[in-house]
């Protein structure tokens, strides 16, 4: 199982990043994926999930309404839209698999992990 997150970068205040986590060794569409992100000094946060199909996501309110997590199964592929980026937005970000259904907002829920990409936000 691997899984590779892209995507991350130095932005200003307001402007928008694309992340993306190619999976392979496991059937994608199989599971339900997650997005997490780790400042530094903080503990890892839930950020963003999504189910086996797609039809299903879930957020925390610290990200709703200004992140968009989505997935191509034909591509083994997940991604994370974010608009309207804040310095608070600074971090780590990781993407994970299930172990079993969606919807997990607590880390053990997720038994693979992808190496994470930056993401910096100035001000």
């Amino acid at each position: 199982v691997q899984l590779q997150a892209s995507g991350g970068g130095l932005v200003q205040a307001g402007d928008s990043l694309r992340l993306s986590c190619a999976a392979s060794g496991f059937v994608f569409s199989d599971y339900g994926m997650g997005w997490f992100r780790q400042a530094p000094g903080k503990a890892r946060e839930f950020v963003a999930s999504i189910s086996w199909s797609g039809g299903s996501t879930l957020y925390p309110d610290s990200v709703k309404g200004r992140f968009t997590i989505s997935r191509d199964n034909a591509k083994n592929t997940m991604y994370l839209q974010m608009n309207s980026l804040k310095p608070g937005d600074t971090a780590v970000y990781f993407c994970a698999k299930t172990q079993t259904g969606w919807g997990q907002r607590g880390s053990v829920g997720y038994d693979r992990w992808g190496q994470g990409t930056q993401v910096t936000v100035s001000s």
